[in-house]
C-alpha cells in the first residue's frame, strides 16, 4: 500500500519520519504541495490518531491505484460540493434558521428520518418569495475549497459527474449549469403566485433515493461498483456512499467518518486529486 499523506499547510519534516517509521514505509515521496506518498506503508493503530492531532489527512491507496481507474465521482451538495445548507439559508431570510438548522443538524447526524426532516423544515418555509432562492444563490452559496480544480481534474481523466441532493432542484439545476456536471439530481419545492407553499413535489430524494440514482447513473454508463467514486457528509450520504468503489467523508459528521474508507477533515476537495493522483 502506498500512505497518502496531505494537508493545507507544511507538514514538518519529523511528522513525515516519524509517521514513515509508524508505517514501516521503504521510501518517502514528495509529490505535490503539502502532500506526500509514503511507498511500501504498512497500517498502524496510532497513524489515525496522529494525522488528526496534528491536521493531515491521510489515506491508504493501492500500489498502482489512479484516479484514471474510475468513470464516475457522485457528490452530494449541501456543505460536501457547497458551503452551506441551502435551506437553512432560504430559512434566515425569514428570520427562521435557528428552527430549522436545528432539524437539519439532527438529521445531518442520522436522529431524524431524513424525509421526515424534509417535510418539516420545507413546511416552515411557507410563503417566503420565491426570489429567496435566487437571492441564496447569489449572495451566500459559494463552492468548497479545491471544488474547481477537482472538477477541472476529473474532466481531464473524461470521468462523468454527479450532483445527486437531498436539497432543491433550483440550485442543482444552476450548479450543472455552471460547473459543466453531467447529471444531477434533486427535490422540487413547489411554488405558487411567486410563493414558496412549504411543500415538495413528488417523491423526496432521501438517503435510498440517492444511493439509487447513483446506481442508476453507473449502470447507464456501464461501470461497475468499483469504478465509482461518491462524496458526501452527512448521515443521509451513507447509502450512497456504500454503493461506491471509494467513499469519501467530506468535513463531515463522525457517524459519516466512521463508514467511509477515507475521510477529508482538513484539505479541500481537490485532496481526491492527490489521493489518486498518478
Amino acid at each position: 500500500m502506498n500512505l497518502i499523506l496531505q494537508a493545507v499547510h507544511d507538514i514538518p519534516s519529523a511528522q513525515i519520519e516519524h509517521l514513515a517509521n509508524l508505517a514501516n514505509a521503504e521510501r518517502v515521496e514528495h509529490f505535490s504541495i503539502h502532500a506526500y506518498r509514503l511507498h511500501g506503508a504498512k497500517k498502524h493503530s496510532e497513524i489515525a490518531n496522529y494525522c488528526f492531532e496534528h491536521q493531515i489527512d491521510f489515506g491508504f491507496v493501492a500500489q498502482g491505484k489512479h484516479l484514471s481507474d474510475y468513470g464516475l465521482v457522485v457528490m452530494d451538495m449541501d456543505s460536501t460540493l457547497i458551503n452551506i445548507e441551502c435551506i437553512d439559508e432560504i430559512a434566515d431570510m425569514q428570520g427562521l434558521k435557528p428552527q430549522v438548522s436545528a432539524i437539519t443538524e439532527s438529521a445531518m447526524r442520522g436522529e431524524i428520518d431524513f424525509a421526515e426532516s424534509l417535510k418539516r423544515r420545507v413546511a416552515l418555509l411557507e410563503g417566503i418569495d420565491e426570489q429567496a432562492l435566487q437571492r441564496v444563490y447569489d449572495e451566500r452559496l459559494q463552492l468548497n475549497p479545491g471544488a474547481e480544480t477537482m472538477l477541472e481534474g476529473l474532466k481531464k481523466h473524461g470521468i462523468k459527474t454527479l450532483l445527486v441532493s437531498g436539497g432543491f432542484m433550483f440550485f442543482t439545476e444552476r450548479l450543472k449549469e455552471q460547473l459543466g456536471l453531467d447529471f444531477a439530481h434533486s427535490n422540487k419545492l413547489e411554488i405558487a403566485n411567486g410563493k414558496l407553499t412549504g411543500k415538495v413535489l413528488g417523491n423526496i430524494v432521501d438517503a435510498q433515493a440517492k444511493a439509487d440514482w447513483l446506481n442508476h447513473i453507473r449502470q447507464e454508463l456501464g461501470l461497475s461498483v468499483e469504478n465509482v467514486i461518491a462524496i458526501g457528509d452527512g448521515a443521509n450520504d451513507l447509502r450512497m456512499m456504500a454503493q461506491a468503489g471509494v467513499s469519501i467523508a467530506y468535513h463531515a459528521k463522525p457517524i459519516v467518518r466512521e463508514q467511509a474508507r477515507y475521510s477529508f477533515n482538513f484539505v479541500g476537495l481537490d485532496g481526491l486529486l492527490k489521493l489518486l493522483s498518478d
